[in-house]
């Protein structure tokens, strides 16, 4: 069976990730945290989940490379610096490094780029998210994920489209922007909705997260499909083939 490595171990994706492995007919190899060992883990594992911290990820992709380890990221927070490492580390291992690993959110990606796609520049397009009052960074992984799904569909990038910080007197809304909006509060594990606006009428595509053992079962899902791939980048929508 596929011996899964948990870099953030410790963490709640980390102990959720531990508790499905078996039910997917994976191992666990074993796990660390802050202070940890990753060159060792990843030796003894078949593919790395990484779901620690952004301070970590250097370390995390030093070890997998050195070992010829995969490595699936899921940590979010990701700085262009840390995207830049993850593109260097892809030249010798495998990797998949994504904002979020729900199936369900994966297939959402795919539809809202081909509505952006298929819907003109009349159409607005508003990304809100929820999540639960201890997430540290903002807009979500996974809101940036959908985002950068839409900007696709229209030609674009998320960087030149963004607009996350409405305040104050903004004037009206400019043509063919993102909006993305962040509420915190509560237990909430992920509450996305992608809304395409014009007159008269919405269309409205949305996934809600009830608990963390989707994320879990996708991470483990997508790990056990990166095991044994040949060094490049990864994509979720290649494991759920869409």
């Amino acid at each position: 069976m596929t011996a899964i490595g948990i870099l953030g171990s410790a963490g709640k994706m980390g102990q959720a990730i531990a508790g499905v492995v078996a039910d997917l007919g994976g191992t666990v190899a074993g796990g660390i945290d802050a202070g940890g060992d990753p060159h060792a883990l990843a030796a003894a594992s078949d593919v790395l989940v990484d779901f620690s911290t952004p301070g970590a990820l250097a370390a995390n992709l030093a070890a997998a490379r050195d070992t010829g380890t995969p490595i699936l990221i899921g940590t979010t927070g990701l700085a262009p610096s840390h995207l830049a490492l993850v593109r260097d580390a892809a030249a010798e291992i495998a990797v998949l490094q994504t904002g979020n690993v729900s199936l369900g959110v994966t297939l959402l990606a795919k539809l809202v780029q081909e509505a952006a796609e298929r819907l003109g520049p009349e159409w607005d397009i508003e990304i809100l998210e929820m999540h639960h009052r201890h997430k540290v960074d903002a807009p979500s992984g996974t809101a940036l994920l959908l985002g950068e799904a839409a900007a696709a569909g229209r030609g674009t990038t998320l960087a030149e489209a963004k607009v996350a910080d409405r305040a104050g007197l903004t004037g009206a809304r400019s043509e063919g922007t993102i909006g993305m909006a962040s509420m915190r509060g509560g237990s909430v594990a992920g509450d996305h909705l992608v809304v395409f606006a014009s007159e008269g009428e919405r269309v409205e595509i949305g996934h809600r997260a009830e608990n963390r053992a989707i994320f879990a079962r996708g991470a483990v899902t997508a790990a056990l499909w990166l095991a044994g791939k040949p060094a490049g980048s990864y994509s979720m929508a290649e494991v759920l083939g869409v």
